[in-house]
């Protein structure tokens, strides 16, 4: 199993947007065959840092997604509204509860 994260930091003003971005497309995100679950975090600290954590029965079903056309609509727009570049890093999943 794989879990995806990626970090990213907004433009301020930009969070409500991403926020309605996101909020339009989670189902969807989260129907994504191989796709187990899709969480979006927010730093206590710093709240133009989000990032999501999500699930993915293999590195297939991760790139299958990050090859679809809904992944061509939502990036394009998470994108723009970065006030940096993001990080995203893929993990084997060898326990979890």
């Amino acid at each position: 199993m794989i879990l995806r994260t990626v970090h990213m930091t907004f433009k301020p003003e930009a969070v409500p947007e991403f926020l309605t971005l996101f909020a339009q497309h989670r189902k969807a995100i989260a129907q994504q065959p191989g796709c187990r679950s899709v969480q979006l975090i927010q730093s206590l600290d710093t709240p133009e840092e989000l990032g999501t954590v999500s699930t993915w029965d293999n590195q297939e079903s991760l790139d299958a997604y990050r090859h679809s056309a809904l992944f061509a609509v939502v990036w394009p727009a998470t994108k723009a509204l970065f006030a940096d570049r993001p990080q995203a890093k893929s993990h084997q999943l060898l326990w979890a509860s």
